[in-house]
């Protein structure tokens, strides 16, 4: 691996909002935002600079940004198409490396350090030529961080290539100190509000402040806030303000599944009593099998999150079980999931509930029932699979998932939660 690698980190701006605008060029001057235009009380996914401009932020309800921008253009979500740009961005990249990592749909990791030379070794010639081909092939502009490590790369995105007129910025290890190092420590990468009040209870409030410890007298103070297990956290973070990361960029999916799950978010008004949450219940463990049965796994624990609120009082909590053998049979998953959330319920309506399925193993061996045809089982289940997989999800459906309170038909039609 060379010594001083050359990577980027690709941000594409407001990308839902621009992948809009570049579908609709009528709302080129005007200000557009991703969200449900019929739910006032749902969330924007994206913004494009015009609407920020006007206030309006991501995850604000979708009513107030109508609010603070009167011309505001609400556009309903289409998961898929952002799905099929990203992708297309991806092969663009390819085309100036083959070390290409997704980092997110709108983020990507670029190394290039072998192919820097065919552009006559001038990084920003290069970087600009990968920004244009970007716009004029989707109408997204990408801003470019560049480091030597993934982390500064990613650094150097989030804090400084957002802020300039050209969407360029190069971090180097020689201007941590006048640069990054001057930053509050909630700008560091991976910081978030609770851990960002954890250095404040330090009286760590700049990244510099961690950069410029020593390593043992960081994980002490860690130690003292955080308890004796804190000490892979405090090298993590350690190295993360002076810029180091040993992770090369890489191709393709790294590591096994540990875990498969589907959640979903619920009108808690809608969802007081135990038979339409029970709907839910099936209908998500029926998403979590039939995921599990194509990747061919199987698993052994069965976890329910859930919150529950009614709209003053909130309480959230995840409980798990070991199953006796492990399984992604719809019947047997779905028995132990509503055993859990029966046994823990307090009563209030739910306002979320997930699904996870983990320790997974391979399908591929099943331990045999005296009581129970457990092959004839997953073989009807694979059967609906390739019903499903071939014609959809809605066709064919519980006829539960019919009732008022069924999701199903509606999440048929979404990608993550928005619609395809």
């Amino acid at each position: 691996m060379p010594k001083n690698r050359v990577i980027l980190l690709s941000d594409c701006q407001s990308f839902y909002a621009s992948v809009e605008k570049a579908a609709h060029p009528e709302y080129r001057d005007k200000p557009v935002a991703i969200g449900d235009p019929t739910r006032m009380n749902g969330i924007v996914l994206a913004a494009c600079p015009i609407a920020k401009a006007q206030g309006v932020t991501t995850a604000s309800r979708v009513g107030e940004a109508m609010t603070k921008c009167p011309g505001l253009i609400v556009i309903r979500p289409r998961m898929g198409t952002y799905i099929k740009v990203s992708l297309l961005i991806s092969e663009i990249y390819r085309t100036y490396t083959d070390l290409v990592e997704p980092y997110s749909i709108d983020e990507q990791f670029l190394d290039i350090t072998g192919s820097l030379a065919y552009f006559g070794g001038s990084l920003k010639y290069m970087i600009q030529k990968i920004q244009h081909h970007v716009l004029l092939s989707t109408g997204v502009w990408t801003r470019v961080g560049i480091g030597s490590t993934k982390v500064m790369a990613k650094m150097a995105t989030d804090n400084y290539a957002k802020k300039t007129k050209d969407g360029i910025y190069q971090l180097t290890f020689d201007q941590l100190e006048s640069t990054l190092w001057r930053l509050p420590v909630q700008d560091m990468f991976m910081v978030a509000s609770r851990m960002t009040r954890n250095f404040w209870r330090m009286g760590i409030s700049t990244i510099g402040d961690i950069a410029r410890m020593e390593l043992p007298e960081f994980k002490q103070r860690m130690r003292m806030t955080m308890g004796k297990q804190s000490d892979i956290q405090a090298e993590y973070y350690w190295q993360t303000a002076r810029g180091l990361d040993p992770s090369p960029v890489v191709t393709g999916i790294r590591h096994q599944i540990k875990s498969v799950g589907h959640g979903k978010a619920l009108r808690w008004n809608l969802y007081t009593r135990l038979m339409d949450i029970e709907v839910v219940l099936l209908e998500l463990v029926i998403e979590v099998c039939q995921r599990a049965r194509r990747y061919r796994y199987m698993g052994a624990v069965v976890s329910v999150s859930v919150l529950e609120t009614d709209g003053e009082r909130s309480h959230s909590y995840e409980r798990q079980m070991t199953l006796p053998e492990p399984s992604s049979l719809t019947h047997e998953v779905a028995a132990a999931a509503l055993k859990l959330f029966v046994d823990h319920w307090s009563g209030l309506p739910v306002g979320r509930l997930a699904i996870t399925l983990s320790h997974l193993s391979d399908d591929r061996v099943i331990q045999l029932t005296l009581f129970d045809d457990r092959v004839r089982s997953y073989n009807k289940e694979r059967a609906i699979d390739g019903i499903k997989a071939r014609y959809g999800n809605q066709a064919l459906i519980r006829a539960s998932s019919l009732l008022e309170s069924g999701v199903a038909l509606e999440r048929a039609e979404q990608i993550g939660g928005h619609y395809k």
